[in-house]
């Protein structure tokens, strides 16, 4: 009998709920707007996705363990109704089985819910909220497109705490136009005093198409210096690790026992399905992403179904998989096991990394610590698109 890697098994969904008030000024991802008088309550245009995104669930192949982790983001998935979320739990339960005690998240925005709806997701499994807060400023949430007040963080983070989700992470976003390092060190602080389980910092990324796109160029004024976002970040680790969080990956902070188990799915480059419009999976080494517009969606779906869930799987080559473990794994503060890596890519590509690495093992940015390769923090994780830039052009 031919024996199963079971690492190389999924074991975690992501599922994509694309629906948004408005969009914010720097999202570039697959959304659908449906102001701000919708939610799946009263929702035809919501029902009619969760009927179809079931029926892909549904048709999908099984190809892993039951689901240990099942993520959903958007988009704003609190729009949707506890009735539809527990319907689209129970299709991935009766598909592919969730364990007992799995780690099931949702991305969820101020205003867009109330006790009762936190009462209902919390009622049908979900155990790790992360709310979309962004900024703390009422002039900073104006400018990036928010669609939420302060008063709103405020109002959502009471209804979490009465309701008692065992896991509350906060997102935070640096380098938003007009933010100063004042700003800045209130958005940390405030945050600290709320006192989630989690915490993670995006740096504002100006992605093509986007309204950011259109206003600014990188370096343009008002968006803050280089120079401004290196002393943000600096500063991010250095108040959230005082206050007793773990800086376990570029761009998340946890308190111990408390990291986000779906995320280090990815990190890890391991296997996971996607589900919904603009979802990608990662199954036995090959990848697919499904279409990023609604309707292009819905049509693929029931292409889907006529070619009883075959997918035109893109198989990923041996040296992109160990770019993407590179890329991935060093984004972790334990780094990657030397051991690991040898065996998966051979000694003779880790001997090439280890060259490539010279320069930055001198500098102190990247080191190797109880056989793991790791990039320094902070100094490392602030230069690591520039040594997996350096790894990419010698290893590609």
């Amino acid at each position: 009998m031919q024996k199963v890697n079971v690492s190389s098994l999924a074991s975690s969904a992501y599922v994509h709920i694309p629906f948004c008030r408005r969009r914010c000024f720097y999202c570039d991802f697959p959304i659908y707007v449906v102001g701000d008088r919708q939610r799946g309550e009263t929702s035809v245009t919501i029902s009619k996705y969760v009927d179809i995104l079931c029926q892909e669930i549904d048709i999908t192949p099984i190809s892993g363990q039951p689901l240990k982790t099942v993520f959903f983001g958007g988009g704003t998935p609190s729009l949707l109704s506890a009735e539809q979320l527990q319907k689209i739990l129970e299709t991935l339960d009766r598909r592919f089985g969730i364990t007992s005690g799995a780690e099931i998240s949702m991305e969820v925005d101020p205003g867009t819910f109330d006790l009762a709806h936190i009462r209902g997701y919390s009622s049908v499994g979900v155990n790790r909220i992360s709310l979309g807060v962004q900024a703390f400023q009422e002039e900073l949430l104006k400018a990036a497109g928010r669609s939420h007040s302060v008063t709103d963080i405020f109002a959502a983070v009471d209804l979490i705490h009465q309701v008692e989700i065992p896991e509350f992470s906060i997102d935070l976003i640096s380098g938003l136009p007009h933010q100063s390092l004042d700003q800045w060190q209130n958005s940390l602080n405030t945050a600290v005093k709320i006192a989630p389980t989690h915490i993670s910092i995006y740096d504002l990324t100006i992605e093509p198409g986007t309204a950011f796109g259109r206003y600014y160029k990188p370096g343009d004024q008002p968006l803050p210096t280089d120079e401004t976002t290196v002393k943000m970040y600096q500063m991010g680790q250095q108040v959230l690790t005082t206050a007793g969080y773990e800086h376990y990956e570029i761009s998340n902070y946890a308190k111990p026992g408390h990291q986000c188990q779906h995320n280090r799915v990815y990190w890890q480059n391991r296997p996971y399905y996607g589900f919904g419009m603009g979802a990608a999976s990662y199954i036995e080494g090959k990848r697919f992403t499904r279409p990023r517009k609604t309707q292009e969606y819905y049509q693929w779906v029931q292409e889907l179904i006529t070619n009883d869930g075959v997918i035109d799987w893109e198989v990923t080559p041996k040296e992109d998989v160990l770019l993407e473990t590179l890329m991935l794994g060093l984004r972790l503060a334990e780094g990657l096991r030397l051991a690991s890596l040898t065996e998966e890519f051979g000694e003779e590509k880790i001997q090439e990394i280890h060259q490539c690495l010279q320069p930055y093992f001198q500098q102190g940015l990247v080191q190797i610590v109880d056989g793991r390769l790791q990039l320094n923090d902070p100094e490392g994780f602030l230069v690591s698109n520039v040594v997996l830039a350096d790894l990419f052009s010698k290893l590609g």
